[in-house]
């Protein structure tokens, strides 16, 4: 009798165990969630996914579902036929089809192809995109509703209807200063793609290090990837290691991210830094700079004041051949010329680029400070104005090949040229006065935006990193992009969106990496997708444990304070 009493008991006990409830309070919060709590549906083991096997997106996203599910879980799904009975139906709502399944609906915009419904009733759950990518977004929610868990679930019936507010939602991770291999950038990828991100921003030159193979000058990665130390002082103190540090991608290993990415639909924005940032490239073209050389690749932080010469004619053919080379491999719509931090020291002394100024008729403004690529953001110099030369060349090269430019805030020093993209880092000033050009912008504040600098006040209890100022997850979360005060409603329409950026100077390891993404990115990510009058960050605290628990499953290292 006490056998079974205790067998009862033990059962009672495994029973509770394995019958934990999905929540849906996630991150980041979707539009509309409308639940009934008094009903349930139970996910089993052995249920099944039901899906279009004749779409090969939606094929990969349905093995996606099944393995994440597991992953949290250890619930192991079948994948099913469509018209099979199955707990979970993955559906694509074809434009112009007659008919309930597929529904017929209008052709979507590029912002409604990541919206969603999601539903659980008595019969199952149902996911509804009008395309794989919002298809993607759904299985992202049904996943960080589960709880990290062993056994059966019970799903609260839900009604979800979800839909980003913007359609950039960026990282930027930083291999120019320290090299990242194609294993960690795919585990980046997987993080943001948890996040509901879209564009990976790939900064792959700089001063420190040449880090994407151009077959067509085979010496520039090769020699332009290495440096021969590297500054572990603090401050302005120049001690090194004296220990050669290199490493770069080779066009495949690109084009394997770029696919990686894509089934994540996540787009690779590729940055060539120029005409600052370009030392590792001198170090191996010498006669592209104003003095000849010799420039060693840099082995310590900041703006260094040797760069490609203006007035080089060679200049621009091997700019075009860089980035000619970067369109054959990157897909992506939009391309990263870099442009900030160009000091004009060198430009001004140059007779080649005096030269071309006068050439091209180039005059300073009355109004210029002087102060070259770090001056105020309506500078205009001659030497900003052949930077603007320079930009527009490479412009229309990219624009021939299909692609937007995209340059830092520094492109508006000199003036816009047609069609430029500007990324405002320097507060949201230049952003601002781009929109008022009628010119897209993507908002990247460095006091919002920047996760390289410190999250905690006390330095201490953090990995050493840049130490100026603090990004805190709450300074993060209550970064407004679009100011109505500033813009008319027409203005704001050309806020694409915001990105997150993370600087590499003093992040060498992939666990330092990721302490520094997350969770912040957990925060930005509220920014990208929410309405701002969805945020608030007392309730995303809140909601930010059961996104920890996911962390820990997949073996995230991550900081456990927020402030």
């Amino acid at each position: 009798m006490k056998r079974l009493g205790f067998f009862v008991l033990v059962c009672l006990a495994a029973l509770t165990a394995t019958a934990q409830r999905a929540n849906y309070n996630i991150i980041p919060l979707p539009k509309e969630v409308k639940i009934d709590a008094d009903h349930v549906f139970t996910l089993k083991d052995g249920m099944g996914i039901a899906y279009d096997s004749s779409n090969a997106e939606v094929s990969r996203i349905a093995q996606f579902l099944q393995q994440w599910v597991d992953e949290s879980t250890g619930i192991q799904l079948k994948l099913t036929p469509a018209d099979a009975k199955a707990a979970i139906r993955l559906v694509i709502m074809v434009p112009g089809k007659k008919g309930k399944k597929p529904r017929q609906v209008a052709e979507p915009t590029e912002q409604g192809k990541e919206s969603y419904t999601l539903d659980v009733r008595k019969d199952g759950i149902e996911l509804d995109a009008l395309a794989p990518a919002g298809l993607f977004r759904a299985a992202q929610t049904l996943r960080k509703s589960l709880p990290v868990t062993k056994g059966q679930v019970e799903m609260p019936f839900v009604s979800i209807a979800d839909q980003p507010r913007f359609s950039y939602r960026g990282v930027l991770l930083d291999c120019g200063r320290h090299f990242f291999t194609v294993e960690f950038i795919k585990e980046f990828l997987d993080a943001m793609a948890l996040h509901g991100c879209n564009q990976f921003h790939w900064h792959l030159t700089e001063d420190q290090g040449w880090r994407f193979e151009v077959k067509a000058f085979p010496d520039l990665a090769k020699k332009g990837s290495v440096r021969e130390k590297t500054v572990i002082g603090p401050g302005n103190m120049r001690i090194y290691d004296n220990i050669p540090y290199g490493g770069y991608y080779t066009q495949e290993e690109c084009r394997e991210v770029v696919r990686y990415a894509a089934e994540r639909y996540i787009n690779v924005v590729p940055e060539i830094d120029m005409p600052g940032h370009m030392q590792s490239a001198l170090h191996v073209f010498p006669n592209l700079g104003c003095t000849g050389g010799p420039y060693p690749v840099a082995p310590h932080w900041g703006v260094m004041r040797e760069v490609l010469c203006g007035g080089n004619p060679e200049t621009l053919d091997f700019l075009k051949t860089v980035f000619g080379e970067l369109c054959d491999v990157f897909p992506s719509p939009y391309i990263h010329i870099g442009g900030d931090e160009c000091p004009k020291e060198r430009w001004q002394k140059c007779a080649k680029c005096q030269a071309k100024i006068k050439e091209l008729g180039l005059t300073s403004d009355p109004k210029d400070t002087g102060e070259g690529g770090r001056g105020s953001q309506d500078g205009r110099s001659a030497e900003n104005k052949l930077q603007t030369y320079i930009n527009h060349e490479i412009e229309q090269f990219l624009a021939s090949r299909g692609r937007s430019l995209i340059g830092w805030d520094e492109i508006l020093s000199g003036g816009l040229t047609d069609n430029a993209i500007v990324m405002s880092w320097r507060g949201t000033k230049g952003g601002i006065a781009a929109a008022k050009q009628n010119h897209r912008v993507i908002m990247s504040p460095n006091v919002f935006a920047y996760i390289d600098h410190p999250q905690l006040k006390d330095y201490s209890k953090q990995p050493r990193t840049t130490d100026s100022y603090q990004v805190s997850c709450s300074k993060m979360y209550s970064f407004e992009p679009v100011v109505p005060e500033e813009l008319t409603e027409e203005e704001q329409d050309y806020i694409l969106g915001v990105q997150a950026n993370l600087w590499t100077e003093q992040v060498a390891y992939p666990e330092h990496a990721f302490y520094q993404l997350l969770p912040r990115l957990a925060s930005m990510c509220e920014v990208q997708w929410c309405n701002s009058e969805q945020k608030n960050f007392d309730d995303w605290k809140k909601r930010l444990p059961q996104l920890q628990k996911l962390y820990d499953k997949l073996g995230y290292v991550y900081c456990h304070q927020v402030e």
